[in-house]
Formats: structure tokens, sequence, C-alpha cells
């Protein structure tokens, strides 16, 4: 078990447990991802409730979840040396590094003759199954979108229900203890996930673009970790609301991107945006981390994220339009804080979502299109509700000055595009 924290609708254990007589499920906490975070990662928190939740559920019907720590190919080879493992089962992860993982974990298994499964879990579509007409990946979202949903059919959707056979499970006699929080190096986090809103998903085409509102479904970490089916969430999507239907396919637009262009996980998609002169300017990457910026609707954003681990939508644009168009710094800085802070941080989404903002990606907002942060509060909180909900010293000598003027960094970011364009000699 990786990014699949469920036991119904889990297809791999689904598979296993149908094929198999004798089934135990593992978990491993990876010290090389644990490694670089830091103690109190409200994820770390979440996964570890959520593991030891399961762990429970399944030694209540007489099995167990194994669950190590340390780095997956050595715990593996040392199960292999120890246990009579016939054959493994897991979900797919698309990410170069989970794809390098399982590759050098799959050779183990390889030497020993067992037999390997891996299924499709977390998309409904990967890999090559949506092309163009000319075998291509799509580059451009409306037409990937189109062709995603006229090749969906009601059999993708359908339940895995693994109840059916939780027989199969492994009988353990002594189960295996729990590790504890703190044996990983971690402490339990103030944070915590928050549980899916579904009340205002019939307006959602209405409401997510209003910050203060309460119009989003907050399923974003549940995906990512796999504590929910995306089946069953397309299901609801398109019961519901398309529009919410259309951001979960987003996601997946996206994980086909980076499944097929691995290198956007360091560099621009159009890769002549390398040439553009960035900023490094720290001082002023500091004050848009800590929402000191004096523009309020940026400010709040920043605050948001830091205090709750979520960052409305909307203002995600706004907040990441700023920081690589007004401030003209690197959009890697800013995924790699988004990284550090989202609760629902995946890799592809973040990744695409950071280079359509900069104007650098497959299918990115042009790289003249600027957000007024302005403009934007005047559409998006006119009332200031988002805003004095997050900066509470808003309207007081408290409240720092603009740290620039708009139309002049705006002319700046214009500018420095530009000039690669000329560099290129093509229209970009």
């Amino acid at each position: 078990m990786r990014r699949d924290l469920r036991l119904d609708d889990n297809v791999g254990l689904f598979y296993a447990l149908k094929e198999n007589e004798h089934v135990l499920p593992l978990f491993i906490f990876d010290t090389s991802i644990l490694s670089s975070l830091k103690p109190t990662d409200s994820r770390i928190s979440f996964i570890f409730k959520i593991i030891s939740e399961l762990k429970i559920e399944l030694q209540k019907m007489g099995s167990d979840l194994l669950v190590f720590f340390g780095e997956p190919r050595e715990i593996f080879k040392k199960i292999l040396s120890t246990e009579n493992i016939k054959n493994l089962y897991f979900n797919e992860d698309y990410e170069p590094a989970a794809r390098h993982r399982d590759s050098e974990i799959l050779k183990l298994f390889k030497d020993l003759k067992s037999p390997v499964k891996s299924y499709k879990d977390h998309l409904i579509f990967a890999k090559d199954e949506i092309l163009t007409d000319s075998r291509n990946p799509y580059l451009v979202f409306t037409p990937y979108k189109n062709k995603w949903l006229k090749q969906l059919q009601s059999s993708q959707l359908q339940e895995h229900k693994t109840e059916d056979f939780y027989s199969s499970l492994y009988k353990v006699n002594s189960p295996q203890k729990m590790l504890e929080l703190q044996d990983l190096g971690f402490v339990k986090s103030a944070i915590e996930v928050p549980p899916p809103q579904w009340e205002g998903l019939q307006r959602y085409d209405q409401l997510r673009d209003i910050p203060f509102e309460n119009g989003t479904s907050l399923v974003g970490p549940h995906l990512r970790f796999g504590t929910l089916s995306i089946r069953k969430m397309v299901q609801l999507a398109r019961q519901k609301n398309t529009t919410w239907l259309s951001e979960l396919i987003w996601r997946e637009f996206f994980s086909q991107v980076l499944w097929h262009h691995p290198r956007v996980a360091t560099e621009s998609f159009r890769v002549e945006f390398e040439r553009v002169e960035w900023r490094k300017d720290l001082k002023e990457f500091e004050l848009w981390k800590q929402g000191l910026t004096g523009f309020p609707i940026v400010d709040a954003g920043m605050r948001e994220l830091k205090n709750t681990g979520h960052m409305h939508n909307r203002v995600r644009m706004i907040t990441a339009n700023f920081l690589t168009k007004h401030l003209l710094m690197p959009w890697q800085w800013g995924e790699k804080y988004f990284a550090e802070h989202l609760l629902d941080f995946e890799l592809a989404s973040n990744n695409g979502n950071w280079q359509w903002c900069a104007g650098t990606g497959c299918d990115a907002a042009p790289y003249f299109r600027i957000f007024n942060p302005i403009l934007q509060t005047r559409k998006f909180d006119p009332k200031m509700e988002y805003i004095q909900k997050w900066i509470p010293e808003y309207s007081t000598f408290g409240y720092p000055e603009p740290i620039l003027d708009l139309d002049t960094a705006r002319k700046r970011a214009l500018i420095a595009f530009a000039k690669v364009k000329q560099q290129m000699g093509s229209n970009i």
C-alpha cells in the first residue's frame, strides 16, 4: 500500500484477495521521503493516523497490516530472504521518483521469478490511455478533456468490492505492534487534514472562485493519499457538478504530462522560458512566503497556507502569478514552497498549476496574462471577508505598504519574457 490508503475499492488489493489464498497488506514509511520533511509535517501525522486505523481494522478481521520504517528496497530484500513470498501486488504511481523506486524493487522479484502484478488505481486514465488521433500525448487541456469524456465507460467506474474476498486475508496469531510517530522522527502536527465537504458540490461552479465561501470539496489530500476512491469521486461529480468533474480531469491531464515529459519536474515545459532572467531576491521571496507583500489578497492566501496547509484554488493562482510575474521569480521556488506546505500536494498537479501560472507549461496562461491582485480582490473578495479573516491587522498601521508598483512590475515581466521571444526568433 502506498497512495491507496483504504480497503474498499482498492484495485490491487481486490485482485490480490481474489486470486490468492493468503494475502498480507504491507506499508513502508520510506526514509528517503521522510528524511526531507520537517518533524511537524502534517501530512505524516495524517498518514500515520490512517495507517493506524487500517491496521486496527485488519486486526479485527484476524489479519494485520505490516508497517515498516526504512528504505523500501532493503526492506523487501529482508522480507524475501526470510519469508515464503509467492507474489507481489501493488497500485501504480506515475511520478519519476516513484517509477525509479518501483523498478529497483521489481528487480528483486524478477531475480526470484516471483510474479508481480501492478494496477491503475488513483486515476481513471493513465500513461498512454488518452492520446490524440495521431497517437501523441495531449498538450492542451480542452481536447484532452473531450477525449477523456468520450472514452469514459461505466465499467471504468465499477467498484472493486474487496469485502467479498476478506476471507483471503492472511490470519495472524500475533499481530505486529504499531510504530510510534516518534519512532519515525515526527511529532503530531497541530494542522489536521479536513474531511471532504459535499454540501456545496451542486453549487461548486457558482462558489468555487469565492475564497470566503466554503465552496470547494477539500478532497485533494484524500485523493492524494488514496483514502477516497477516484472512481467514486467521478461518479459523484457526474451526478452533482460537471465543473467539479473538470477539476478531476485536470488532475489526470497533468499526470499524463508528467508521465510523458518527466523533465517538467525540474524544467519549464517550454524550454525557451529557461532563458528568462528570473530575479532571485531572497528578501522579497521571504515577504511573499510570510504574507507581507502589502497586497492583501496575496498575503491572505499565503497566511492561510501557512496556518492550515490549504489555500483556496483561486488564491493559489493569484499568489503564484504574483510571484512569477510581478516579482519575476522562478516558478520552481514557489512550487517547492507549496510542496512543503500543501496538504494535498502531489507533484503532477502542483507542477502543472505552477507552470500554468508562470506561462511556462504546455497548456499555460499566455506569458502576458498577468493577474492584477487589486482587480482580483474586487471581483472575488469585494467585501474583503477573506482578507480580514487572515489579516487581522488589515486597515491598521501594522499592515505593510506594497513592496512594488504593480504597473512597473508588470512591464518588467513583459520585457523579460519578450526578450526571450526576441532571442529565440519565434512567436511564443
